[in-house]
């Protein structure tokens, strides 16, 4: 016999969820302070799952329906694992699905790394950027206080399902709806800045409105390389550094999206060339290129494919401006690879004087990495800010 609704959904059934979760992210190092797991019992995850939305498990989505399969629901809700709860923008019905992924209740995983690299400690301010269905703030709020916990949504409808959903949990932070990049200055100065999109270039405002000795962690989504996670910290003259912990993938902040230009558009005619780069070698070596690349060229956006059947790989880079583009073919067994740029740039000559000087100072790993953000704008340093 089949398991009824209220066997799945009981106290004791959620709270066996919740400590299996828990147990599963213990055990693979990321939940290592106890009171996340207090918090996660405090702010069930179920409350901020749709009744209707898609699960992601290895790359593929799957609806899941509480009215029609609530077994399957529940297993999603507390599952390692993302639900995707928007596509694109709203303007897609949820219950259809189909199109470009814009929210989402990110995986337990993933929601814990960053919330452990705030280091939390008492009952911080905490600006959050990005509520999303609210689970985090949610979590947040358990750990530090709902009235310490403000967090900003870009999209009105987004924001208004997530103080339903906090409301149904007890809890009443501080909802704004506005954009992110502009953080909030009537709650400053803050003392935490959680981010939950992906940025490329930091908003200088989200430094500016934290105390000296303040946390800023988010998702570092540089155009070109995997995105990392980044802790910060605020200094007395308005300046916030910091180190790399490894690898995120977020959305992006909606006011920093971009995309790839039309390499088949009319434009300059194409300089041809030919490189000794070993192309493959530079892809296969990421992520510690790609971090120094980023550094030495931060406009610089690429992308690449790989022929399943011969091995070939082409290269696709573009400056975020679009003015200039490069092609690069790399058929097997071909010493080098075969070059094209145009524009009022030499995008592939920069990208491989700027592998050349990662090699020279003796191929660094992204863990010797950092980060400065100021006024003046933001950059990366290996292995000290100066």
């Amino acid at each position: 016999m089949g398991r009824g609704k209220s066997d799945l959904s009981g106290p004791e059934e959620v709270a066996g969820r919740i400590d299996a979760l828990a147990d599963e992210l213990a055990g693979s190092g990321d939940l290592t302070d106890p009171a996340w797991r207090t918090a996660m019992h405090a702010v069930p995850r179920h409350l901020f799952v749709p009744p209707v939305a898609w699960a992601w498990h290895d790359g593929l989505q799957h609806r899941i329906d509480a009215g029609a399969d609530p077994a399957a629901w529940w297993d999603a809700a507390y599952a390692n694992q993302p639900i995707i709860t928007q596509y694109d923008d709203g303007d897609t019905a949820l219950e259809v699905g189909g199109g470009k992924c814009t929210s989402s209740l990110s995986a337990p995983d993933v929601v814990l790394r960053f919330l452990e690299l705030l280091r939390l400690e008492g009952r911080p301010r905490v600006l959050e950027i990005g509520t999303g269905t609210g689970w985090t703030a949610g979590l947040l709020s358990s750990r530090v206080g709902a009235d310490n916990v403000t967090s900003v949504e870009v999209d009105g409808r987004v924001a208004k399902q997530a103080a339903a959903n906090l409301e149904a949990a007890g809890l009443q932070p501080v909802l704004v709806v506005g954009d992110g990049a502009d953080g909030h200055p009537g709650g400053a100065p803050h003392d935490a800045v959680h981010v939950t999109c992906g940025v490329t270039t930091v908003p200088y405002a989200w430094v500016r409105q934290t105390r000296p000795g303040g946390v800023i962690v988010f998702p570092w989504m540089p155009e070109y390389g995997p995105g990392r996670r980044v802790r910060l910290v605020v200094d007395a003259d308005g300046r916030a550094s910091g180190t790399f912990h490894g690898r995120a993938a977020y959305m992006m902040l909606r006011s920093q999206r971009t995309g790839f230009p039309d390499f088949t558009a009319e434009g300059d005619s194409w300089d041809e060339s030919v490189t000794s780069a070993d192309v493959r070698r530079i892809l296969w070596d990421t992520p510690g290129p790609a971090t120094a690349i980023t550094g030495c060229v931060p406009d610089l956006m690429a992308t690449d494919s790989v022929d399943g059947g011969d091995g070939s790989v082409t290269m696709w880079i573009a400056d975020t401006g679009h003015s200039s583009q490069a092609i690069v073919d790399a058929p097997w067994g071909m010493d080098g690879a075969h070059v094209r740029q145009r524009g009022p740039r030499r995008l592939w000559d920069e990208f491989e004087a700027a592998y050349r000087a990662w090699l020279e100072r003796g191929s660094p790993a992204p863990d010797r990495f950092g980060m400065t953000v100021g006024p003046d704008g933001q950059y990366l340093w290996l292995d000290a800010p100066r």
